[in-house]
């Protein structure tokens, strides 16, 4: 009965599948070169997401291929975050990204929890949400044409999957990002996540940017990291940007006046898009990532 049950509930799953990507493809076919709402999948959370995306005006003149900025948001927060407090539209115009704003949870933190099933974050954004976009639009479905950033716990989010997946990134960029979870071992659901740090402190470690960044060495990805001067979160990435350096990490590094606030991250988001751009353009094409 087991078995009869879990082929049942497979066959349930693709089906549903199947009928969320119809709808998406005629939702596509109408709204194509407009904001829109998209709803991807997690097979591995056996759930569905809503993401936001903005696609550049040239998308519907031309039939080229367009890089995609994966933009993150920030703890207790959701995919509607970046377009509720700014229009995307001219800044995809202006650089030629599509840009998307995928769920990463309430308190997801990018990371596949081992305590919480449904919470594996880090999987659905690197994994499952670009393998959707390549999918359904024209995308350069490669490493080179794959940037992401993102704000607070989405400045984490970002720079630790380039951190665990250099294949599928170009760059990556934080704005005021939590660099190291430890800073956090009380607050935020972390603990929920991999477990209190008194009793797994090397799991914190593992997974904070501060350490993961050690696997970038020698891997020439662009990273740009920048903080209010009087954010909360500024000691961290101070000590980022000398960890970058003691690593021998090229990178971008900026303290300007600000909180940890919307008005910082509205102003900060087009500083990272630029440097995404002129860093895609000057890039020589690399072999295809896998997906």
């Amino acid at each position: 009965m087991k078995l009869s049950y879990r082929k049942r509930e497979h066959s349930a799953w693709r089906k549903s599948i199947a009928a969320v990507c119809l709808l998406f493809l005629f939702q596509a076919s109408i709204f194509a070169g407009q904001p829109d709402t998209l709803v991807v999948p997690s097979k591995t959370m056996g759930k569905f997401f809503k993401a936001f995306i903005v696609l550049p005006d040239e998308y519907n003149k031309t039939d080229a291929s367009f890089p995609v900025l994966y933009l993150l948001h920030g703890w207790s927060g959701s995919y509607r975050d970046w377009p509720n407090k700014m229009d995307l539209g001219p800044l995809a115009d202006r650089y030629g990204f599509i840009i998307i704003c995928p769920d990463g949870g309430y308190a997801g933190w990018y990371l596949d929890s081992p305590l919480v099933p449904d919470s594996q974050y880090e999987s659905y954004i690197s994994k499952e949400v670009p393998a959707f976009v390549d999918d359904n639009y024209r995308t350069v479905a490669e490493m080179r044409g794959r940037f992401i950033c993102g704000l607070s716990m989405g400045g984490h989010g970002a720079i630790s999957l380039i951190a665990k997946y250099p294949d599928r990134y170009a760059a990556a960029g934080s704005m005021s990002g939590v660099m190291a979870l430890t800073a956090s071992s009380k607050r935020f659901g972390i603990a929920q996540l991999i477990g209190d740090i008194e009793s797994e402190p090397e799991i914190w470690e593992e997974n904070s940017c501060l350490r993961l960044v050690e696997k970038l060495v020698g891997q020439k990805k662009g990273i740009i990291v920048d903080c209010g001067v009087d954010d909360f979160t500024i000691e961290s990435n101070r000590a980022m940007h000398q960890r970058l350096i003691g690593l021998g990490i090229d990178h971008d590094y900026y303290e300007r006046p600000g909180h940890h606030s919307w008005d910082y991250w509205i102003n900060a988001l087009e500083y990272h898009l630029l440097y995404f751009s002129r860093l895609y353009h000057v890039q020589a094409p690399d072999g295809p990532a896998e997906r």
